[in-house]
Order: C-alpha cells, then sequence, then structure tokens
C-alpha cells in the first residue's frame, strides 16, 4: 500500500513572533491535508456528513520557516476500525521532516449525537492508504481535577467550522494562551518573544502536543476558562497538562500535553532556568 501526498500553502500570517510558523498553525496543516486527502476520493461524505476528531499526537522536528514554495505532507492509514481510524502525517520542507503526527477521527452524526461506522466505500478507499507507521510514544499527565493556574478564554464568531461548533485547531490556540499565562505569571523570565521584558538570548518552543477531545465547543458569549499545570520537569523541558472547562458546569472540553523546551537565541536547548525550575517545580501537580 502507498501514502497520500499532497501540498499545502503557507502563509506569512502563519508566522509567530519567533519568526517560524507557530505550533498551532501545524494543527491547521494537517487539517488542510486531511481534508484535501479526503476529497480525492468517495470519502468525502465523511467530511460533508460529519466526522470529528477524538485526539491529535503532534512531534515537532524542526521549526518550519516561511517560504513562497508550499509544504509536502504525506498522509497514511495505519489504523482502521469499523467507527474510527488514525491518519499518520509527516510534514516536510525542502525535503527536510519537519513534523511527525497522528489523528484518531471518527464518523460523527451530529443530529443524533453519536458516532456511526464508515460506509463501505469510504473504508474501501482508506484501506488502499493503509500502512504501517511507528505510533509516538504516549506523553501522560495526570487529570488536572479543577487544579491549576486558570484563564478565562473567550470563543470567537470565526472559530466554529462548517458542524457548527469550535474548530479542533482552535482548542489548540486556548491551550496556548493558557500556557503561555501560566508560565509567564509563574516566573516573568519565561515571557515569550515579543512580550515585554522577554529575554534577548533565550526562546521557548514546543517539542510535542497532544489533545483529546471530549466533547464540542460552540461560540457563545460567556467565557470557557483554561487550566495548566507543569507535571514534571527535566533538565531542559518542562510537561505541562491542560484542560479547557465550563467554569460554571465543569464540563470538560479536552485534555492536552505539552512538552516545552528552553533553548537560546540558535535554537540550541539548555538546561532551564534557576527561577524558572524554582517557580514550576513549586506548582508541579
Amino acid at each position: 500500500m502507498t501514502s497520500f501526498t499532497t501540498p499545502v500553502q503557507l502563509r506569512w500570517t502563519d508566522l509567530d513572533a519567533q519568526g517560524h510558523v507557530n505550533n498551532v498553525t501545524v494543527a491547521d496543516y494537517m487539517q488542510q491535508a486531511r481534508a484535501q486527502f479526503l476529497v480525492a476520493g468517495p470519502a468525502r461524505g465523511l467530511l460533508d456528513d460529519g466526522c470529528v476528531v477524538v485526539g491529535h499526537q503532534i512531534a515537532y522536528r524542526r521549526a518550519i520557516n516561511y517560504s513562497n514554495d508550499p509544504l509536502t505532507v504525506k498522509l497514511a492509514v495505519p489504523e482502521l476500525g469499523a467507527a474510527r481510524f488514525v491518519i499518520a502525517y509527516r510534514l516536510f520542507q525542502d525535503d527536510q521532516l519537519c513534523v511527525e503526527a497522528r489523528s484518531v477521527l471518527c464518523p460523527f452524526d451530529f443530529d443524533k449525537q453519536r458516532p456511526q461506522r464508515l460506509k463501505r466505500v469510504e473504508r474501501r478507499f482508506l484501506a488502499g492508504y493503509r500502512h504501517e507507521v511507528a505510533p509516538l510514544s504516549e506523553l501522560e499527565a495526570p487529570d488536572l481535577n479543577g487544579r491549576g493556574s486558570a484563564l478565562d478564554v473567550f470563543s470567537r464568531w470565526s472559530d466554529p467550522d462548517r458542524y457548527g461548533h469550535v474548530n479542533n485547531v482552535r482548542f489548540l490556540d486556548f491551550v496556548l494562551a493558557g500556557r503561555v499565562d501560566m508560565t509567564t505569571r509563574a516566573d516573568p523570565s519565561m515571557a515569550r518573544v515579543g512580550m515585554a521584558g522577554a529575554p534577548s538570548a533565550a526562546q521557548w518552543f514546543i517539542a510535542r502536543q497532544d489533545i483529546d477531545y471530549l466533547t464540542q465547543m460552540e461560540f457563545r458569549l460567556a467565557p470557557y476558562r483554561v487550566l495548566t499545570a507543569p507535571v514534571r520537569l527535566g533538565e531542559t523541558s518542562v510537561v505541562l497538562a491542560s484542560e479547557i472547562v465550563d467554569p460554571d458546569h465543569g464540563t470538560i472540553f479536552a485534555r492536552a500535553r505539552v512538552v516545552l523546551v528552553y533553548a537560546d537565541a540558535q535554537g540550541h536547548k539548555r538546561p532551564l532556568p534557576d527561577s524558572a525550575r524554582e517557580a514550576l517545580t513549586s506548582q508541579v501537580i
């Protein structure tokens, strides 16, 4: 069996303050490649009828820089069940592997609010791209159960997708906002490039990001809340856990885990600063 290869164009607005493509935007590239894959054959009905993302695992191997040339994305289907399937991605820029990722997807009946089985024609199409891909290791973290630093976040009118719910990529925007808020409040020296007081000779980047989607979010005027806490510290990195919740009813919409790495201005890993280590250690769950 073979993989599916498709180009994905970059936009200037994809860049963050550090001058490379933002980690959240990578999930958008995955989504674009996934849509191009599904509409290329008879599985287009999955997009028309309903297909939800159950979870993502994203491993960032090297930074993606802006270019007029598109990325090359290779997709395969390492797992195929009756009512769910996995898409594996490899994103390349100038023949260099930049990202490896996996998404768990499920056909979904939004009227009945329940999963549904793949149609025979959809299974046949996906089976044509069955390909063994080494799984990514599990990035484990405890449930926060209401603990952690809290940040209220607001959905935007542009956040919902064609199904009328906040798109899966936008969840990662909320997780990012909570992560930056929590770390910079814990230690101001963790300010990112572009923020007041940010150290000019250091940067923080994401090496890994996983998210599990538990229920749908809708556009509303009332805020959602992101809880974020450190769960494990290494020599050069920290693992953070996040939950997106309803502050009034306690509903958990998603759980995420991130590996945040400290580096010098050239991108070389460096030991966590003493002030950051002390501040984060005091909040470990």
